[in-house]
């Protein structure tokens, strides 16, 4: 019995030092209430900047009832550091297991070179939406299911799961966009969601996420590694996953086969845009799990360039979502268009921070 005594206020001084988490209706992250202040660098950012994001992506998230309020308020303010003040309260980000930091990668709008007829050198297509692909949104029904999407095909009047990415290229008779040069390249096309193809005459396609044969993601960077192609530092990055498929054509197929999921396209007049249905803005918006983040949700992270290791202290708007964006605190940085956009997209793997900011 002594035991006992001696040991509950140990006990007890021990998990009251913990963080006091919070829940809020629309994310299930934990969530603690910190102010301005705890976010490193918040006013040595560029918010007047930010606060134009902001406007822009309010065209979607204002038809949300968290955001339609504070987009308002928006529309007429010119402070932009008494803006964010006065309207939102940060909110620190934590895993599961309590821990603070999680993994930022980036992506970036690549750009590939192609043709609308196949020729010898563009002979890899780009698909648009099959006309056989059903997706079944079941929140009419099961409204805990409204964040969920079933896709399949109907076969003998049943829906079975859709072609896998290895039937999808064996088939080969699907709707097609346009003819690209570069098989690897357009796998990456698929990772990132969105794209341009350059044409012979100089004309640009804006590509952009169509939909997605319902395959769950299944990332062929941790199969090389595993397999031993590659290394677990800077050969994982894009660039060394790019020159060992280089080095290694007889092998490519089987090792992107390992993802099932594929993407297909739709021509865009504009260029990346996300999840949210607006144009992307390098360095200022993000793709996020909504499960933890909605989408319009502005974001204050804290990681570093993966090139130069500079601080990365900016604010900025969820407007994206990935396959392979999983977790609470869990994002992808969009870097913008083309070959510096790639450097720096294709090595990006740091630890981060995030905060949200939820209006008043």
């Amino acid at each position: 019995m002594k035991q006992y005594l001696f040991f509950l206020p140990i006990i007890f001084i021990l998990t009251g030092c913990g963080p006091k988490f919070e829940s809020v209706d629309f994310s299930s992250a934990k969530l603690k209430k910190v102010d301005f202040s705890d976010l490193h660098s918040f006013e040595d950012d560029n918010l007047p900047l930010a606060l134009e994001v902001f406007k822009k992506d309010c065209k979607k998230a204002s038809r949300k009832k968290l955001f339609k309020e504070v987009c308002l308020k928006a529309e007429n303010t010119t402070d932009a550091k008494e803006f964010f003040l006065e309207n939102f309260t940060p909110y620190k980000l934590y895993n599961k297991n309590g821990t603070d930091k999680g993994v930022i990668t980036g992506y970036y709008e690549p750009l590939l070179y192609g043709s609308l007829k196949q020729t010898e050198k563009y002979k890899y297509p780009v698909y648009a939406v099959p006309d056989d692909l059903i997706t079944v949104n079941l929140s009419s029904i099961y409204p805990e299911l409204k964040k969920y999407r079933l896709r399949g095909k109907i076969v003998n009047n049943k829906l079975v799961p859709y072609n896998s990415r290895a039937q999808i290229d064996d088939k080969k008779a699907y709707k097609i966009l346009c003819y690209v040069d570069n098989k690897i390249d357009l796998y990456f096309l698929q990772i990132q969601g969105s794209g341009k193809v350059q044409l012979e005459n100089g004309r640009l396609l804006n590509l952009g996420y169509a939909n997605q044969n319902g395959h769950r993601y299944k990332s062929v960077g941790k199969l090389m590694i595993k397999k031993g192609y590659i290394g677990n530092g800077i050969d994982a990055s894009m660039q060394g996953m790019k020159k060992w498929f280089e080095d290694n054509p007889e092998k490519t197929k089987n090792v992107l086969d390992h993802n099932p999921s594929y993407v297909f396209f739709e021509n865009r007049t504009k260029g990346a845009t996300g999840s949210l249905g607006v144009e992307l803005v390098a360095k200022r918006n993000l793709a996020v799990d909504r499960r933890y983040i909605p989408l319009g949700m502005p974001v204050f992270i804290n990681t570093k360039n993966p090139v130069t290791k500079e601080e990365i202290n900016s604010l900025m708007v969820a407007a994206d979502t990935g396959g392979a964006i999983k977790g609470e605190i869990r994002a992808d940085y969009f870097w913008g268009y083309a070959k510096e956009a790639e450097q720096y997209a294709g090595k990006m793997k740091e630890l981060g921070k995030l905060y949200i900011l939820i209006p008043n």
